[in-house]
């Protein structure tokens, strides 16, 4: 991206202000809205607020917030970049220590907080925007320059301690533009309930600045309250991750609410099973359905797929101005349907571990950015993920994947949620571990009679489990760690 076209955020909500001040940006339901007029005023007023607060540019500003403050985060995002210091947003779903984790890891100057939440004594000084009081809502800039870093988003931390991603400003505005077309332009709001402080939270506030229709969300994700939003605004495109799909279609919400509004469905976060994307393409019958596959890490490079039934597995190809490689055990490009490393290279600036040099350069490499994920390309350049590169079960002389054995699981009636990891094995080294959350009654016994001609013998799940529900962080995944700890400590067992 040409340093001519950059146009860092702060600028894009600028000039939305002037063209739409009145215009809705956000709204959060039950709560209420604001406009680009009054987002951009009050983000120029809490900016001169932390410079008169004596913050400097370069310093981080943790930004701690529930999802009933959206609008409130929202200022403080921009008015922590117009002040030329570097956001780190988190979410109040997150446990005490995380918090603490994230803050002391960026070494923040100050945090800014929500009403109702409750931030560490560490970090500088903490407000509230009311605490900050009024300020002088005059526009500021203050060292926004394309390579400056902007953002520090910690990733979900689902296998080990959550590390801080660092993104520049010319990373997070890649692909927007002074007046371009209005993407999203086939309704009046897209929905979401993503938690803030998720890469998934973020493009959504992107979306905001540089879609035509106002960004609308809930406090909490309900599948009643969320479909129901469908039908009162008329939504027209809906994201959400697999978590929420799987909780829309087992709370049958299509059979009781009109969901014929909705064009376009995205999924991110993980790639839907396809007796999901099947589900929901039932359940929204106008709707194209796609699947974007990408990583806090490697963002804005992403590959999407529109579900296609000859293809229920493939997670796409790279979008425009982005590449996608696979890359075998030597260092070499993979043949055509050889598994390997999956590659994918930023069309913007790359992102990089914040103050982990090492690490960096172990996940990014001249513009590239490893995944952690096992997979291969058709002939036709699409990609079909095998598992995440720690998930995959070496058992005794095979390899089995997750991604798989939960495909399969979810291919039963019953089965409204499954996970699968490896477990220890004293001879085969690990063995697959299944829980499974059912929607109706069944039991270990007939789970496994379903699966005999789904998978190979060293597929089957050694244990199922049976559970109320799985152990999930903020934004809905599974916690594998967790997981392991409850199939350890439990039996297989029939439903109760």
């Amino acid at each position: 991206m040409g340093v001519d076209l950059w146009l860092p955020l702060p600028d894009l909500l600028a000039g939305r202000a002037r063209e739409q001040s009145d215009s809705p940006a956000i709204v959060v339901a039950d709560v209420g809205e604001i406009s680009f007029g009054d987002w951009d005023r009050r983000a120029n007023a809490t900016a001169h607020a932390l410079i008169e607060r004596g913050l400097s540019p370069g310093d981080r500003v943790g930004l701690l917030f529930g999802e009933r403050d959206w609008i409130d985060y929202a200022v403080a995002w921009c008015a922590v970049l117009r002040a030329g210091c570097v956001a780190v947003p988190l979410s109040d779903r997150l446990a005490p220590a995380e918090v603490r984790h994230a803050l002391l890891d960026c070494s923040v100057a100050a945090v800014l907080h929500g009403a109702d939440a409750a931030p560490p004594e560490v970090g500088g000084w903490r407000s509230t925007l009311a605490e900050l009081g009024p300020g002088d809502d005059n526009p500021v800039r203050r060292r926004i320059t394309p390579e400056r870093l902007a953002q520090i988003i910690y990733t979900s931390g689902t296998t080990g301690r959550a590390k801080g991603v660092g993104a520049t400003h010319a990373n997070l505005a890649y692909g927007t533009a002074a007046n371009p077309r209005r993407k999203l332009s086939h309704s009046r709001h897209f929905l979401h309930a993503f938690p803030i402080g998720t890469n998934a939270g973020q493009t959504m506030l992107v979306n905001a600045l540089d879609s035509r229709p106002a960004a609308l969300t809930l406090p909490l994700f309900t599948p009643g309250r969320f479909a129901r939003l469908i039908v009162t605004y008329r939504v027209g495109t809906v994201f959400l991750v697999p978590a929420m799909a799987i909780q829309l279609l087992n709370a049958e919400v299509h059979e009781r609410y009109d969901l014929s509004s909705v064009r376009l469905l995205g999924s991110t976060a993980a790639s839907l099973p396809p007796a999901v994307a099947a589900g929901m393409a039932k359940a929204f019958p106008k709707a194209t359905i796609v699947n974007y596959y990408t990583s806090t890490e490697a963002a804005p490079a992403q590959t999407v797929m529109v579900v296609d039934p000859a293809r229920p597995t493939s997670v796409g190809r790279p979008t425009a101005g982005g590449d996608l490689r696979i890359v075998t055990a030597g260092g070499g490009s993979a043949a055509t349907g050889e598994t390997g490393e999956v590659w994918l290279r930023s069309p913007a600036g790359t992102r990089a571990y914040y103050g982990d040099r090492r690490l960096t350069d172990h996940i990014f490499r001249d513009g590239w950015v490893r995944m952690g994920d096992l997979g291969y390309l058709d002939r036709d350049g699409y990609l079909y993920l095998v598992d995440r590169e720690s998930d995959v079960i070496k058992s005794g002389a095979h390899k089995v994947s997750t991604l798989q054995v939960e495909a399969a699981l979810y291919e039963h009636p019953a089965v409204a949620e499954a996970a699968v990891v490896g477990l220890p094995h004293p001879v085969l080294g690990r063995v697959t571990g299944a829980a499974v959350v059912a929607r109706h009654p069944v039991t270990a016994t007939d789970l496994r009679t379903f699966l005999l001609d789904r998978l190979a013998g060293h597929e089957m799940p050694s244990r199922l489990l049976l559970v109320p529900e799985l152990p999930k962080n903020h934004l809905g995944k599974v916690v594998k760690q967790r997981l392991l700890d409850l199939l350890d400590q439990a039996d297989s067992s029939p439903a109760p």
